[in-house]
């Protein structure tokens, strides 16, 4: 349901039109309301992280929502066919990446980073670093905030294994291995 409702928002978001709670019940979890709120968030989570679009309801009354790009970027390459995913996510990460290695990192991306040779280095070394239309969009503190809601999401996503857990598969023989 959840990959379904990605799918449908995905769908609206490149048609660049809004989604009501009513519409996705109707088309997407076939009435399933009792599953909707756990669905959507997750749904909502998910597309954030992936594709870096949020969300966000502009009608609370009639639970009308609209997705838009993550931290206000503009940066949206898609395929013209509409086939592709959004780019912003990707983006982001590297932003984080680079605001977490002391502004700067190996990694390409285009317009939204400065590429520049490292000095000093055999073999030649590149890095990039916040490019101006980054710096227009968005800031190190959102990037930041960003990043935290991704890391929550990923240890509420996936939490490392109880004391229990970890004591029980040390007891347990590894099924793979063979006696020698």
């Amino acid at each position: 349901m959840v990959a379904n409702l990605m799918k449908f928002l995905l769908f609206k978001y490149r048609a660049k039109e809004m989604a009501s709670e009513v519409e996705m019940l109707k088309k997407v979890l076939r009435d399933n309301k009792e599953h909707f709120s756990v669905v959507f968030s997750q749904a909502s989570e998910c597309l954030q992280l992936v594709c870096g679009v949020e969300v966000k309801e502009v009608d609370p009354r009639e639970h009308i929502y609209i997705m838009v790009p993550t931290l206000g970027l503009t940066c949206d390459a898609m395929l013209s066919s509409g086939k592709s995913m959004p780019k912003a996510g990707l983006l982001v990460l590297v932003l984080s990446l680079i605001v977490q290695n002391g502004d700067c990192t190996p990694k390409e991306e285009e317009g939204y980073l400065e590429y520049r040779q490292v000095s000093d280095n055999d073999p030649a070394r590149f890095e990039f670093l916040w490019g101006p239309q980054a710096c227009t969009e968005t800031s190190e503190s959102e990037v930041m905030e960003d990043l935290l809601r991704v890391n929550q999401w990923f240890s509420r996503a996936f939490p490392p294994p109880s004391a229990e857990a970890v004591k029980e598969e040390e007891r347990s023989p590894d099924p793979d291995k063979q006696p020698s």
